[in-house]
């Protein structure tokens, strides 16, 4: 999961990802320029699988991750 400190939407997607046993990596987004370019104003960014999930879990995006 990309994001970054201070990000309320970042923590509430990774709280969602772990009370679903989801395991997952955070990678911060300011600690490389190119993805700061390339996710900066979108985080949270999920990347599973071929799957981009931004911003928010949905019901639906859940069900992709099962």
């Amino acid at each position: 999961m990309y994001g970054r400190s201070g990000c309320h939407l970042c923590e509430e997607m990774a709280q969602q990802l772990r009370s679903l046993g989801i395991e997952f990596d955070e990678i911060d987004v300011d600690s490389d320029a190119h993805l700061r370019l390339r996710y900066g104003r979108d985080v949270p960014v999920l990347l599973f699988k071929d799957l981009v999930f931004k911003h928010r879990l949905t019901p639906e995006a859940i069900s992709k991750l099962r």
